[in-house]
């Protein structure tokens, strides 16, 4: 509770640590650079998928401020310091593995890893897009467009985005993020489903017309 009352006075947020959690990431991969050196294009593509992401992630708030009041929530310690842990260093596992990599990527595996991440981001901004558009608006449940096809779109653009780091890496340790990630996620949909089906009572016949995160699969 007292850490709670800490954090509201500092004006610490999650989306705070989150936002402290890119920077380090993108200095601990120029960190890589530096101490292991860049001995292929899988270091390369590494560094530009994973370092884009977190600049991208940063720029977005800017460009739309309604993002800030995602994971406004206040932060306290224990949330900073696991925050800042989990996405700041434990994200990073696939970019530490690939750096440490002797194998040459192959022009197959950047092309699958290629594809993972531009679908992922091209999904996930017209998601957010669509979404930041509807409540300027007040148009109310987003169902059409992009989200017709899956209820938490934006959740399966991220994990594609994910996925391609742990492509490029090519160490089966890699995917430990994706999967910790997925696992998340769950946890998050289960608790914004809840919240959604409260608000919105049209949102039962939503649940039956779409999937719950994988389009077309589940």
């Amino acid at each position: 509770m007292q850490n709670t009352v800490n954090a509201e006075n500092s004006g610490i947020t999650v989306l705070k640590a989150i936002n402290l959690a890119k920077v380090i990431t993108i200095i601990s991969l120029i960190g890589f650079a530096i101490v292991f050196g860049i001995q292929d294009w899988r270091q390369v593509i590494y560094m530009c998928l994973h370092i884009s992401y977190c600049l991208w992630w940063l720029l977005e708030q800017w460009l739309f401020p309604e993002r800030q009041k995602i994971f406004n929530e206040p932060s306290g310690v224990v949330t900073l310091i696991f925050t800042v842990l989990i996405v700041g260093f434990f994200y990073v596992l696939p970019g530490y593995l690939a750096f440490i990599n002797p194998v040459p990527l192959s022009m197959a595996t950047a092309a699958i890893a290629l594809l993972l991440y531009i679908f992922g981001s091209l999904i996930n901004a017209t998601a957010d897009v669509q979404k930041l558009t509807a409540k300027q608006f007040q148009a109310g449940l987003v169902r059409d467009n992009i989200w017709r096809f899956s209820r938490n779109i934006n959740y399966f653009a991220d994990l594609l985005r994910y996925l391609s780091f742990s492509v490029v890496a090519g160490s089966f340790w890699a995917y430990l993020v994706p999967g910790y990630i997925f696992i998340f996620y769950l946890w998050r949909i289960s608790q914004k489903e809840q919240a959604m089906s409260v608000k919105y009572p049209e949102y039962a016949e939503y649940q039956q017309s779409s999937s719950r995160l994988i389009p077309f699969i589940w």
